[in-house]
Parts: structure tokens; sequence; C-alpha cells
């Protein structure tokens, strides 16, 4: 078997001699106008592929937080210490389209929606399903966020829409139409509208993200109940972020304010990432959520919802129905890799 695999070796870096010496007699046989197109083609293309892949976001947000230089527990989460102890379980009772991620304070437990056919669904934080309520009227379902008691926020981004509701023990379904609504016409593509919402209680205004074209975070203050069933909102705001750190982040997916330390997470599915930010819009800490990275045995697929815990715990669920709890470990159990830290203690509960 060894000299098999020589003998494959051997012949694919012949034809890959070959390969490149045709490609060399094909350059000299052009222009030197010629050749520049080719070579800057090239050239955009690798740094095109390099943006556009995981890595390069990595890369930034690596060496952005450690310059800022003021990860802590004692300032904000610390996101380099958190380590993955549920990953890859599917939400029994849910088959596809699971979509944003909310932390009920009332409750203990996380609520999410669900696009196609539109739902909501209530779960525990171990990621199991408690129960499903049918969404009347809505047309995307996309975001939902917590409020106070049972008052919870859903964006629909098919009428882009943000829709006050009241999900309480015995809620049977959502009616969309009889609550409060704020449309919102940021001008977006069709599928690329509001995709999160995390409620600051402290401030009372609504952080909202659209996922791309434009990429932004709106905040959303001075939210007003109109006798017409309408909500007006006297503040809206871009939040921006610091740095170059807009050019890194290649989506949002969602976002979720951490009051206790008042720290915003934007979730990105295409960069990858999970990213702490200040208040002010510095980039504080990351969490990759690439495989090998925070004990995970697979990369995260497409995440789309997030949300912190009482405890710090911090959720996220990927399409198509999958569900990951990670948690901070303790400072002197943590452990470095060759790139990312490790918590020696945390055990994976892969499913």
């Amino acid at each position: 078997m060894k000299h098999v695999w020589h003998y494959v070796y051997r012949i694919s870096i012949q034809h890959m001699s070959k390969i490149g010496r045709a490609f060399l007699r094909f350059l000299r046989s052009l222009s030197w106008r010629g050749r520049s197109v080719i070579v800057l083609t090239l050239v955009g293309a690798a740094m095109f592929w390099l943006w556009y892949s995981a890595y390069a976001s990595f890369a930034y947000y690596f060496l952005i937080t450690r310059a800022n230089n003021i990860e802590g527990p004692e300032r904000h989460l610390a996101l380099s210490s958190y380590n993955v102890v549920v990953e890859r379980k599917p939400i029994a009772g849910l088959s596809d389209n699971v979509s944003g991620l909310s932390f009920s304070q009332a409750t203990g437990t996380l609520f999410t929606v669900i696009n196609r056919k539109p739902e909501a669904a209530e779960l525990s934080v171990e990621g199991d399903l408690l129960r499903r309520i049918p969404i009347i009227g809505g047309r995307d379902p996309e975001g939902i966020t917590h409020v106070e008691g049972d008052m919870f926020i859903i964006a629909d981004e098919g009428d882009d829409s943000l829709h006050l509701v009241r999900i309480g023990p015995g809620t049977d379904e959502i009616i969309l139409g009889e609550g409060y609504r704020l449309r919102l016409d940021i001008g977006a593509f069709k599928n690329m509208s509001l995709e999160g919402l995390s409620w600051d209680s402290r401030h009372k205004r609504l952080f909202a993200v659209q996922e791309m074209l434009p990429l932004r975070v709106l905040a959303i203050g001075g939210l007003i109940k109109t006798t017409g069933g309408e909500l007006v909102s006297s503040d809206i705001q871009e939040w921006h972020l610091r740095d170059l750190s807009s050019l890194f982040t290649l989506d949002l997916s969602s976002v979720a304010l951490h009051e206790q330390t008042e720290s915003l997470l934007l979730l990105s599915h295409l960069s990858a990432m999970l990213v702490e930010y200040s208040l002010d819009g510095r980039a504080l800490g990351m969490m990759s959520l690439l495989k090998g990275h925070h004990g995970l045995t697979e990369t995260v697929g497409q995440a789309e919802g997030v949300a912190v815990g009482q405890d710090g715990d911090i959720f996220i669920v990927s399409e198509p129905n999958l569900f990951y709890r990670f948690k901070r470990c303790e400072r002197s159990k943590v452990t470095w890799g060759s790139w990312w830290q490790t918590c020696a203690a945390a055990t994976a509960k892969p499913i």
C-alpha cells in the first residue's frame, strides 16, 4: 500500500508540474497587459476568497480583541473562556427553520421562532422542546426577544415589521394582527432584512440587526403605543461598530444584550463567529464557531440565534434544528491550545 501511495503522489506531482509549465508558457505568449490582467485577476480572486472565508474574520478579531487588551471576567463576558457543554443537539419536535433565540427572565426558559410554517417555541435551557405555539398572520418570523413578564417582540422579515405580543403560560396561538406593530422601512432586499432582536430593559430600547446589504445594527427607542394598534418610535439610530469590524463581518444573524456587563453579542453565521462589543462599539472578545475551537468537534453550521442565560451561559441555535450551550470556565482551568483557549474541565455532549 505504501508503494501505491508513493506512485500516486509521484504521478500527481508530475501532472501538477506539467500544468504549471503549460500555464507559464501561456503567460509568456501574452502581451504584458494580458499578463497583468491575468495576474491581477488571480490575486483579486485569492484576496476575495480569503476575505469571504471565516479565517479572515477569525484573524482580524483575534488581533483586535487582544490589541484592546481589556478582556476579563470583571469587565465583560470573556468569550475566550467559554467551552461547549451541549453540542449539535437536535431539538426533538422541531425539524427545520429554527431562527432567533431569547432567554426569558420570567420563566427561566428560552424562546425561538420558526419561519415555515410560522411558529414560536419554548425550550428548556438543555434544549428540550416544552411547547409549540402557532403564529397566525406571520409571514417570515426571524427574531424574538423577551421584554418583561409575558411580553415579547417578534421580528417578521416578511412584512418588515416588529410585533408586540404576549406569550403566557396558557397561550395556544399568537395572532400578530391583534397586537401593536412597528413597521420599519429600511429598504432591504428580500430575505435580507430583520434577523435578530434584543431588548435593553435598562434604557428601554430595542436592538435589531439587519442581515446584510447593508449590514447594520439599529437601536430603537422611544416606543409609544397608539390607539390605532401601531407602535411609533421617536428615536431610531444606527449603532456603529468601531475599527474595521464591519468589513470583517460578512453577515449578522442574531444579537443578544447581556445587561449585567452591558455587552452586545453579535452572531454571524457566514463568519462563523460570535463577537462581544461594548456599547460604544469596541470589540471586546470573540468566540469562533469553527471546528476545534471552544471544544467544538464540528463547525457550527448556519447559526441563527443567540441568547445569554441568567448565569452567563450562552445558547445558540442553528438550522435546521440544532442546539448548543456554552459555559464559562474557571480561569484556573483555562488552557491554551495552538490558537485558542479550551476548558480542561468542560465535557461536551454531542448528540
